[in-house]
């Protein structure tokens, strides 16, 4: 396996068990604490959201799609990111393909085991609200920015 496999590889577990431990303790910690917890006043919740749709809760509403469909596009997802992984060398690409898909694997998880993905972080200013999120969702927004900026690097062109 190449080093930049490996690399992806290991982000892609860290993302995933750091996506699930979170989830499980603060699962059980809102749940004892009466499920919204103040963290920096006017600023910073923790809470439970039960997302049905996409990251962010886009195309959840009343017709969300159902778990098994967004899982299966998921999946999808990652083994087309696994393939572009294999074909890349380079590190940024294949650091955010990591990221991407450990969140993806994370939020199918919560899929398969309750329905839809728990998130918890909730960030605010006055009545703005930023939609909840969780480790999976920050990875793939982290992941995503990491292959944009791959992207606009450009293909590096030996010297003449």
């Amino acid at each position: 396996m190449r080093r930049l496999d490996r690399q992806a590889m290991v982000l892609l577990a860290v993302t995933l068990v750091a996506d699930q431990v979170s989830k499980q303790l603060l699962l059980g910690f809102l749940r004892k604490t009466g499920d919204i917890v103040s963290v920096i006043d006017g600023f910073f919740r923790l809470v439970i959201v039960w997302n049905r749709g996409v990251s962010f809760g886009l195309m959840g509403g009343d017709q969300a799609l159902p778990p098994w469909v967004l899982s299966a596009v998921a999946i999808v997802v990652c083994i087309g990111l696994f393939l572009w992984l294999r074909r890349t060398d380079r590190p940024l690409a294949g650091w955010g393909i990591g990221l991407v898909m450990g969140g993806a694997i994370g939020n199918v998880i919560d899929r398969a085991r309750w329905g839809a993905v728990f998130d918890f972080a909730d960030f605010h200013i006055g009545q703005w609200h930023w939609p909840a999120f969780n480790v999976a969702d920050a990875a793939i927004v982290v992941g995503v920015g990491l292959m944009l900026i791959d992207s606009l690097q450009g293909e590096k062109k030996p010297a003449p």
